[in-house]
C-alpha cells in the first residue's frame, strides 16, 4: 500500500475550472485510495462539492477556503503579493506549513512559480527552480525535460544545476539508480552551438555523473538519455513543438484510417497497437511539470487542461512527495556544497 499523502490542488485554476479541476479530483481519489486531498478555492465552489461526495470520498477531502483567483494576464509576482487570499498563494502556504505535502494547479504558471519561490522558497544553493516535464521515451521510464518555461534566460551555472535537479528528479521518482544526461544543442561535437551550451557543456562534463554529452532534437522522444537539460526559451518550443507534432499526427492517422469502408477494415486488427500508441504519446497522461528547486512539491498543470490531465497531475504530484523529492534534491545540493569546500580546501 502507498504511503499516505497530503496534495493540495486548486479548483479554480485553467481554461475550464472549476469543473475539469472537480472532476480531476474525483478521478485521482478513485485510482489513489490513500491520497488525501486539500481542495482550495472558494467557499462557494468547495462546499457544495464536498458534499457531493460519496461518504467514502468526502473523508478524503478536506477544505481549504480562498476566495481570490490569480487570473492568467496579471503580474505574476505582484497578483501573489497582492492576493493573500488567493487560490495558489493558500495552496502554496499549506505546503510551507507542513500541512500538506505537495500542491498541484492548472492556474496562472507565471504566479505558481512566484508563489513556490516567495512562500515556499528556494533549497539552499538553488539560483533559479526549473520546470521540468516527461516525454514518452520507448523506455519504461520517461525523458525528463528541463527546464520548459520557469527561465527564458539561463548561464552555465544554471543549467548545470538543471541537471543536478532532474538526477534527483529521476531518482527519487522513477528509481533510476543512474540517471543519465544529455544537452540539447544543434550536434554532438563538444565545440557546437551557442557559448552558453558550449560552456555549459564543459561545466557539466567536469561535475555531473553520467553526462553522456550533447544530445539534438531528434534524440528527445528517443530515450538517448535519461535527463535533458536546455534553456527554458528552448526547452518551452520543443515542448510546445512536440505536442503540436503529436496532436497532429493522431488526427492524421485516425483520417487515414477512416477515410473509407476498406481503410476501417484495415483498421481493426491494429486498433489495439493504435489505442497504446495513442496513450503513449497523449500528453495528459503525465498531467503536470513539477517546479524542481523549491522546498516542497509544487507541479503545474497546462492552463487547457482536461479532467484526466489534472488527474494525472495530481497523481504525479503524489508521487513525488511520497518519494521525498524536494529532501532527495536537498541533500544533492548540500553534497555539491561541501565537494566545493573541500576543493576549495585544498
Amino acid at each position: 500500500m502507498s504511503r499516505p499523502v497530503s496534495i493540495a490542488v486548486d479548483v479554480v485554476g485553467g481554461d475550464f475550472a472549476p469543473k475539469v479541476a472537480l472532476d480531476g479530483i474525483r478521478f485521482a481519489l478513485s485510482e489513489d485510495d490513500t491520497l488525501v486531498l486539500h481542495a482550495v478555492g472558494p467557499r462557494s465552489v468547495v462546499e457544495p462539492f464536498i458534499a457531493s461526495l460519496s461518504e467514502i470520498q468526502k473523508n478524503r477531502v478536506i477544505p481549504a477556503y480562498a476566495e481570490e483567483v490569480i487570473e492568467m494576464g496579471e503580474h505574476p509576482a505582484n497578483a501573489v503579493r497582492a492576493k493573500k487570499d488567493s487560490s495558489i498563494v493558500v495552496g502554496s502556504r499549506l505546503v510551507k506549513e507542513g500541512v500538506c505535502d505537495g500542491f498541484y494547479s492548472a492556474g496562472s504558471t507565471g504566479a505558481c512559480m512566484a508563489a513556490a519561490t516567495l512562500v515556499v522558497g528556494r533549497i539552499k544553493g538553488v539560483n533559479r527552480p526549473a520546470l521540468a516535464t516527461l516525454l514518452p521515451s520507448g523506455k519504461k521510464t520517461p525523458t525528463i525535460l528541463l527546464d520548459v518555461g520557469a527561465n527564458a534566460d539561463c548561464k552555465p551555472q544554471n543549467l548545470l544545476q538543471f541537471a543536478l535537479m532532474g538526477q534527483a528528479y529521476a531518482q527519487s521518482v522513477f528509481d533510476i539508480k543512474s540517471p543519465t544526461v544529455g544537452l540539447l544543442n544543434i550536434g554532438e561535437e563538444e565545440a557546437k552551438g551557442s557559448q552558453l551550451a558550449q560552456d555549459a557543456y564543459a561545466l557539466m562534463k567536469e561535475q555531473v555523473s553520467n553526462f553522456e554529452g550533447n544530445v539534438e532534437g531528434r534524440d528527445v522522444l528517443a530515450g538517448k538519455v535519461d535527463v535533458i537539460v536546455t534553456d527554458g526559451f528552448t526547452g518551452n518550443v520543443a515542448l510546445k513543438l512536440l505536442e503540436g507534432t503529436t496532436s497532429t499526427l493522431l488526427k492524421k492517422v485516425k483520417n487515414a484510417l477512416t477515410s473509407s469502408f476498406v481503410a476501417k477494415m484495415c483498421a481493426l486488427p491494429l486498433l489495439g497497437n493504435i489505442r497504446a500508441m495513442r496513450d503513449e504519446l497523449d500528453p495528459d497522461k503525465f498531467g503536470g511539470a513539477p517546479l524542481l528547486g523549491v522546498k516542497g512539491v509544487c507541479a503545474i498543470g497546462h492552463g487547457s487542461s482536461n479532467a484526466t490531465a489534472i488527474k494525472s497531475g495530481i497523481l504525479i504530484t503524489a508521487k513525488a512527495a511520497r518519494n521525498n523529492l524536494a529532501d532527495i534534491m536537498a541533500q544533492s545540493f548540500e553534497a555539491l556544497a561541501e565537494t566545493k569546500k573541500d576543493e576549495s580546501d585544498e
